[in-house]
């Protein structure tokens, strides 16, 4: 399963840590992984080349997103990223799971 964990302060994201696979299916046909995956590469490259307010690190099974700056950008890009991702957990409830901490 992917373990999505948003953090907030004053109801805006400051991390996103993304832990995990799906499930789904064998590593390479995965559609859930590849959605998650997708979906945060394009929000990440979207607001460093608009910008580049946040830090990200990527792991195997792991990605991190830090907002280093607050910026108008990568707060409506990081709340869509979050939406996203809870629609995809309503259509994949056992392969993906978003957890909220404030």
């Amino acid at each position: 399963m992917i373990k999505v964990t948003v953090k907030r302060q004053s109801k805006k994201v400051y991390e996103i840590v993304i832990k995990g696979h799906a499930g789904y299916d064998e590593i390479g046909k995965d559609i859930v992984c590849a959605a998650v995956s997708s979906m945060a590469i394009t929000t990440i490259n979207g607001i460093i080349a608009l910008d580049d307010s946040i830090d990200y690190e990527e792991n195997s099974g792991l990605l991190k997103i830090r907002v280093k700056k607050d910026t108008e950008i990568n707060d409506k890009l990081l709340d869509n990223l979050v939406r996203m991702f809870k629609e995809l957990s309503e259509q994949y409830p056992k392969n993906i799971e978003i957890r909220n901490e404030d």
